[in-house]
């Protein structure tokens, strides 16, 4: 695969395991960090593994949370992985925190079962989503989690697994997708869904035009 994708490097990501998978699928990738900001011209990949509070700390050193945000607000595609994917929503109860509030919801914990959840779970699109089953096949994919997000909108769930009931394994709206599973860790199915991702937001990318979008009025940033 030729299309670059931008993989941030924040302390607390599964960093090594993901830039390990992107290099036997063939996919280029741009570390990004605050230090060396993405331009909005490909795909943004975070991964995080361990404590919600801890990814938004180091994220939002040097305003790039702020930055982060406004290019997702621009139609930068998205992808989060575990922690990844819980920052996308307004509120985590691990660290009492806010998140990036890109897509309204909160973060809560498992109350059954052992936790955390670690082992292989399938994963289905919800019933009611036949559109969504065609694109994105049910399997088996690789968990590591203790929290799980619970979005407002049930729209906006792309797969659910099912850990003593029922929860969101993975979340898709526009440019921004999460999977709270490790696809990286998923073996061929895994990895199969992160090409997809790949594939279908490569050519959704305008780099000047979300920039100048990102950076507008960034000083003054909350």
């Amino acid at each position: 695969m030729k299309t670059e994708v931008d993989l941030v490097d924040v302390a607390g990501g599964n960093l090594g395991s993901v830039r390990r998978c992107l290099d036997r699928l063939g996919v280029p990738y741009n570390l990004v960090n605050p230090q060396n900001v993405p331009d909005g011209s490909r795909p943004i990949i975070l991964p995080g593994v361990g404590n919600f509070g801890a990814v938004m700390e180091n994220l939002q050193k040097d305003g790039f949370d702020q930055l982060v945000k406004r290019l997702v607000a621009g139609g930068t595609p998205y992808l989060g992985i575990c922690v990844g994917m819980q920052i996308l929503f307004d509120w985590g109860d691990e660290s009492n925190s806010a998140g990036l509030g890109l897509l309204p919801g909160k973060v809560v914990k498992f109350t059954r079962g052992k936790i955390p959840q670690i082992g292989w779970n399938k994963i289905q699109c919800p019933d009611s989503s036949q559109s969504k089953k065609t694109e994105w096949p049910g399997g088996y994919v690789y968990f590591v989690n203790s929290f799980v997000c619970q979005p407002e909108n049930i729209g906006d769930i792309l797969y659910s697994a099912d850990y003593y009931g029922d929860f969101c394994a993975a979340v898709k709206r526009d440019n921004i997708c999460g999977f709270q599973f490790h696809p990286e860790k998923s073996g061929p199915f895994g990895q199969s869904l992160l090409v997809r991702w790949i594939e279908t937001v490569s050519t959704n990318c305008d780099g000047g035009e979300n920039l100048a979008y990102a950076t507008k009025g960034v000083e003054n940033a909350d």
